[in-house]
């Protein structure tokens, strides 16, 4: 049965608890880029609810590293985009050979 997603992940899903800071934390490094070159490493965390004892894992947030650019997605679904630079690709230098120069022996 899938979970239903959660707003805010520092509040607790059966009392509604406001929960400070997780237990513990931890990474999780996607193995793929996505199409603009970045890697997404999504920060995790492990809740207690001081309230009522429930405990549960949520996203705390997600950071997309790479490419130009570095988005950081916080909490609350804020984005924050540092060095959002257009990049400008060098072309390299042209380098054309004939195939019937490779055949004769020099």
């Amino acid at each position: 049965m899938p979970r239903k997603s959660q707003k805010e992940p520092d509040v607790c899903p059966k009392c509604g608890t406001k929960v400070d800071k997780p237990i513990k934390t931890w990474q999780l490094v996607s193995p793929l880029p996505d199409a603009n070159g970045r890697i997404t490493i999504t920060i995790m965390g492990s809740y207690e609810c001081p309230n009522c004892g429930y405990k549960w894992r949520a996203v705390v947030s997600k950071i997309k590293a790479g490419g130009s650019s570095v988005e950081i997605e916080g909490k609350k679904g804020e984005k924050k985009v540092i060095g959002n630079e257009k990049e400008e690709r060098e072309e390299g230098e042209i380098i054309e050979l004939d195939l019937s120069d490779l055949d004769e022996e020099e």
